[in-house]
């Protein structure tokens, strides 16, 4: 199964991915995505969230 990976230096926080999949991303102080529920894209669709990512941050590694 594919795993979410955010690259935080292309993240600009807008939040788009953590609208998508609230339990899989989160923005945090730092104003950056982390993935906190990388088991949990079969609640939500991550590659949406990362087709919607205006800087193509989110990755996907097996």
């Amino acid at each position: 199964m594919k795993r979410p990976v955010v690259d935080y230096d292309l993240c600009i926080g807008c939040g788009s991915c953590v609208e998508v999949c609230p339990e899989v991303f989160q923005v945090r102080d730092d104003e950056k995505a982390y993935v906190i529920g990388e088991d949990k894209c079969n609640t939500c669709d991550c590659e949406e969230a990362a087709n919607i990512c205006p800087v193509e941050a989110i990755k996907f590694e097996e």
